[in-house]
């Protein structure tokens, strides 16, 4: 998912949100737009966040599984090598 995606499907959230917000009070859901613009950019800002610990999160999984896989190489090549001695 692109970050433009991910920032505008979390703002749009907050856009709800907060219209869900204003439901529940039972007011007029066009009074205020510089609340409906700051739950926007909160949520915006959350949505910016995640995506940039997915990113995150998956470079540690590559290095994670790149050290995975080493070390399997290395027992492989030492359980070889110690049947090969005997």
């Amino acid at each position: 998912m692109s970050l433009l995606a991910n920032v505008l499907g979390f703002s749009l959230f907050g856009l709800a949100a907060r219209f869900g917000q204003l439901g529940i009070q039972k007011r007029n859901l066009f009074t205020n737009p510089g609340g409906h613009l700051l739950a926007m950019g909160v949520f915006g800002y959350g949505g910016y966040w995640a995506y940039k610990w997915d990113i995150r999160a998956a470079e540690l999984l590559a290095a994670k599984r790149a050290q995975i896989t080493e070390r399997r190489q290395k027992q492989i090549e030492q359980s070889a090598a110690a049947e090969g001695s005997e």
